[in-house]
């Protein structure tokens, strides 16, 4: 089967990216073709690209991995999503003064919004524009089209970040991968309108736990009140680890299997494990409680670094949020625990929304590594096939030789016309064409006699009769 429209995105994450293809039915829920994982750690460095070149070619090969997969069709574009440690929200407000008789119109909304699309902050790029909140005369309006005021305030939130961003996404790695971006999607923003309904955005906390960096976003009244990102990851859990002198797999794998958020019971301190270390090829044991002492502390400085961002955001203090973790860092032993008993709120896994995915997908969707690839599917419009113009063979054209069919000249008798002293006249005869004789045809010559005198005759005859004479005598 070949696909004729599709979204294709890549997500740059810092231990590894990830290709997806997928499709959406008219209804708008999302399908997945194809799908594949480059390992990162080497060239992205929390959530930025560090090594141009190297992450052109991992993304060339997830292309054509991805490709392998779509029966035969090609990726013509394709989206990238971005978590920055530099992401983060600012506010802007545009306003308008109506007059006396003013009221809102289309027109107007749409002047304040280009005017606020082109204002270009200090050092910074504009990633994202969100919905305002108007204000008609000071007073706050969720529908303002079509009502009468003096003065109307557009506040929105601009997702910003380094320029470096988009110049190396944009032109340095388009250019390597020779291949056109769509755009590039805010992945922290994407993966909320995933796992978050409407209702949970009236109050509500996603902390996305990376492998470099730890995003937190936060909405209330179903708007987004800030977007921050916290550079510590989950990545740094185990490179303190590394400092038993163990290896980067070793320490990923005690960390999965023994790690805690929270300190250990009295019951498991004297526990002993069995590690291995790069200087010794026989493993060695060391206490339990040394490890997890190690895993505790980095997990507490990463959750009270989102918590303060709460506090800044004033919502700290507030009834009715709830928190919501995701991302591969989340899967870390009693994390939820920590983060309830920091922030004091109910804290749950993500959970994909109803009718947004095909249920056959529902497995790959709710993996913690592939979560925010399926959510820049879903924020992905453009379609990503490179449109491929159809094999026609060579016509063969057959030259038939040309047939010419002499018809017959009627034959037309003419009458002719005689007059009273006119004589009749033959008809006449038509002339047969003379054909030169072959030489076997042409007659044989007859030899002509030769023409002889009288006097000559005269002389034959007197030399015959003098002979004559002269033979009797003898």
């Amino acid at each position: 089967m070949t696909y004729t429209d599709f979204i294709a995105v890549i997500d740059l994450g810092t231990s590894h990216m990830v290709g997806m293809v997928g499709t959406k039915n008219e209804n708008g829920v999302l399908s997945i073709i194809a799908y594949d994982v480059e390992k990162s750690e080497s060239c992205i460095r929390r959530g930025c690209v560090y090594n141009v070149e190297e992450t052109a070619n991992k993304i060339k090969r997830l292309i054509l991995k991805l490709e392998n997969k779509l029966s035969g069709s090609k990726i013509g574009k394709i989206y990238i999503g971005v978590g920055s440690k530099s992401i983060r929200t600012i506010d802007h407000t545009v306003s308008k003064v109506l007059g006396a008789e003013g009221e809102v119109t289309s027109a107007v909304l749409k002047q304040l919004e280009d005017e606020c699309r082109a204002y270009q902050p200090s050092m910074l790029d504009v990633l994202e524009v969100t919905s305002p909140v108007y204000l008609l005369d000071g007073k706050e309006e969720n529908e303002p089209l079509g009502i009468s005021c003096s003065r109307i305030e557009a506040r929105y939130k601009l997702i910003v970040a380094q320029p470096t961003i988009r110049r190396s996404i944009m032109t340095n790695i388009a250019d390597r991968i020779k291949l056109p971006i769509a755009g590039i999607i805010v992945a922290p923003l994407a993966l909320a309108d995933l796992v978050l309904t409407p209702a949970d955005k009236q109050g509500a906390v996603l902390i996305d736990f990376g492998a470099g960096v730890t995003s937190v976003t936060i909405f209330k009244n179903g708007r987004l009140v800030a977007l921050t990102v916290v550079p510590l990851g989950a990545g740094l859990i185990t490179r303190d680890i590394m400092s038993l002198r163990v290896t980067e797999m070793e320490a990923e794998r005690l960390k999965r299997t023994y790690g805690s958020a929270l300190p250990l019971d009295r019951d498991k301190e004297q526990q002993k494990i069995e590690i291995n270390k790069m200087d010794d090829y026989r493993s060695q044991e060391m206490l339990l409680a040394d490890l997890n002492e190690i895993i505790e502390a980095r997990s507490r400085e990463i959750v009270k670094n989102a918590y303060a961002r709460l506090e800044d955001a004033g919502v700290a203090k507030e009834p009715g949020f709830s928190v919501t973790i995701a991302g591969c860092g989340s899967a870390l032993s009693n994390l939820r625990e920590a983060v309830s008993e920091c922030f004091d709120m109910e804290v749950h896994y993500p959970l994909i929304r109803k009718g947004t995915i095909d249920s056959s997908v529902e497995m790959i969707a709710n993996n913690p590594d592939f979560t925010t690839a399926v959510a820049l599917l879903l924020h992905g419009k453009e379609n990503c096939a490179l449109r491929q113009e159809p094999k026609t063979e060579p016509k063969v054209t057959r030259v038939q030789p040309k047939v010419t069919v002499e018809e017959p000249t009627p034959k037309v008798e003419v009458n002719p016309v005689t007059f009273e002293n006119d004589t009749p006249t033959k008809p006449v005869e038509p002339v047969q064409p003379t054909r030169k004789p072959t030489v076997q045809e042409q007659p044989q010559a007859t030899p002509q006699k030769e023409k002889i005198s009288w006097w000559e005759k005269l002389k034959k005859k007197a030399d015959s009769t003098a002979g004559d004479l002269f033979n009797g005598e003898i």
